[in-house]
């Protein structure tokens, strides 16, 4: 899709394209996308965190108010897109992980979400699910009051989005079909790595084991029809889970990533085996600067680079690089997921062009490929800006692997 703002700012486009994506669940609005990013100066982060906490602050405020004049339908919708405007203005700020301005944004976008949440019905009802000495933070969706079992989806986000986000990336989209919602931030997701200084590992299976107990005991959920979806990196780390807890009834991967170690070597010189070794070298001085020179040329680099030190708890470039190969399917990991699995693939991803085929050519499982395209408006990654369509073709394979009919 031909950027309609930041046209030599590819990174800055890509989270552009994902707010307007979010108006298709009520997570923006138009107009307040457009006017917020005619104000950005391109490749400013600081620019782009005010902008977007600016007209946080003035739809969060809407919310108030009409919450305050007894208009809870207008209230709901406009702390939904104030909670996605939150989450926006503190995406970039992590490579100084000390600034205060992270916890500020996004402490206000869970605020927000929260009093949304409370205003739906039935109500969004935050979780704490146990995990190890502590817990992690999610959102339980009913469809409906009855209490009776239903067909779940547990779903999660990836490298650098938020429980709350899921809303608007599929937790909407099933409960309207029927589907109990259990959304969850894992290690090194926003709602444990800011507060609780968790990171991510590799071995995903260990966080997904204590959702599904978690899971099953709720009465809303039906234990023998629970599928997995894992969204971004996420279409890693759910085929990982999927791999070694055979309670998953089904798996979508959106998109599918195979290995992100594939990512990582990709600019070192040499193969595979040589490129490995430098990463995980204890000293490189060649490799390092050439990986600030990468970072200071390209922005999508600089960004993933200096959030990955972030959320995988990495000290510089080289060690978060050494980090990602610890993330992969390989050796066997994706023949082991016996589930139906759905592997979603963008034309023109920007960040995993290619890891959705990979994955799915591993597969033995009963497996589709969904592939979306420029001609419907979803070829970004994860299928960003095409969202009604993007959940109806997912949420109808799981409705037929499921056997559910309306």
């Amino acid at each position: 899709m031909k950027p309609l703002f930041f046209p030599d700012d590819s990174q800055f486009w890509f989270e552009t394209l994902r707010t307007f994506g979010h108006i298709a669940y009520g997570g923006a609005d138009f107009g307040e996308t457009v006017v917020t990013a005619e104000r950005i100066i391109a490749g400013d982060y600081d620019s782009w965190h005010d902008e977007w906490l600016a007209t946080a602050d003035r739809v969060a405020a809407e919310g108030r108010s009409a919450l305050a004049g007894g208009h809870p339908v207008s209230a709901r919708d406009a702390f939904l897109r104030a909670s996605n405007y939150y989450r926006s203005a503190e995406f970039f700020l992590h490579g100084d992980p000390t600034d205060p301005r992270i916890h500020h944004a996004y402490d206000a976008s869970v605020a927000c979400f929260r009093e949304a949440a409370a205003l739906f019905a039935p109500a969004v009802e935050p979780v704490r699910i146990p995990y190890r000495d502590t817990t992690l933070p999610g959102y339980l969706y009913r469809a409906d009051d009855s209490g009776g079992p239903r067909p779940t989806v547990v779903m999660f986000n990836g490298f650098d989005g938020s429980a709350e986000e899921m809303h608007f990336g599929g937790a909407a989209a099933a409960v309207e079909r029927g589907y109990t919602v259990l959304t969850f931030d894992g290690p090194g997701q926003p709602g444990t790595r800011h507060h609780q200084g968790l990171t991510f590992r590799p071995d995903w299976e260990h966080v997904v084991g204590p959702v599904l107990d978690h899971a099953r005991t709720l009465p809303e959920v039906d234990p023998f029809r629970i599928a997995l979806l894992g969204t971004s990196m996420g279409g890693l780390l759910a085929p990982r889970a999927a791999a070694f807890d055979h309670r998953i009834a089904a798996l979508i991967a959106l998109d599918g990533v195979y290995d992100l170690g594939t990512i990582a070597t990709a600019s070192v010189p040499g193969d595979r085996a040589e490129a490995e070794r430098r990463l995980r070298a204890e000293h490189d001085p060649e490799l390092d600067a050439a990986m600030e020179a990468g970072m200071a040329a390209d922005p999508m680099v600089r960004w993933a680079v200096q959030h990955g030190m972030y959320v995988l708890g990495a000290a510089t470039p080289r060690a978060f690089a050494a980090a990602y190969l610890d993330y992969h399917l390989r050796d066997g990991v994706a023949e082991r997921i016996a589930c139906p699995t759905l592997v979603c693939s963008g034309a023109d991803d920007g960040f995993f062009r290619g890891q959705p085929e990979l994955l799915y050519e591993h597969l033995t499982c009963p497996r589709t490929l969904l592939e979306f395209t420029a001609e419907q408006g979803a070829d970004a990654h994860c299928q960003a800006g095409a969202q009604r369509l993007a959940y109806a073709r997912i949420f109808d394979w799981l409705d037929d692997t499921f056997g559910v009919r309306a």
